[in-house]
C-alpha cells in the first residue's frame, strides 16, 4: 500500500528498529563477572545471597528499585518518530 513519502513496509521497518533497540539498550545494561561486597552508591553491604543471584551486582536493593524507578520516569522515546506523529 503507498503512504505517499513512505515506502511499503515502513511502519513495520519502524516497528522493529524500536524493538531492537530496546533490546540493544538492556543487554548494555546487563552485568557481567564478580559482583561487588559493598553498593557503590551507598557503600551498605550486599548480602552474598543477592551476589550468588545477580551476576554482576553493583547495587544494593534498595538503590537498585531508586535507580529503577528513575529509568521507569524518564521512559524509553522513539527517536525515529513517524510522520504522522510529528503532525500532531
Amino acid at each position: 500500500m503507498a503512504t505517499g513519502w513512505a515506502g511499503d513496509g515502513a511502519v513495520q521497518d519502524q516497528i522493529d528498529a524500536t524493538v531492537s533497540d530496546a533490546v540493544q539498550r538492556a543487554r548494555q545494561q546487563l552485568r557481567q563477572g564478580p559482583g561487588l561486597s559493598h553498593c557503590e552508591e551507598c557503600e551498605a553491604p550486599i548480602p552474598e545471597a543477592r551476589r550468588q543471584a545477580v551476576p554482576g551486582v553493583r547495587l544494593c536493593v534498595t538503590c537498585q528499585q531508586a535507580q529503577d524507578a528513575e529509568q521507569r520516569s524518564s521512559g524509553p522515546y522513539n527517536r525515529r518518530g513517524s510522520k504522522d506523529s510529528q503532525l500532531r
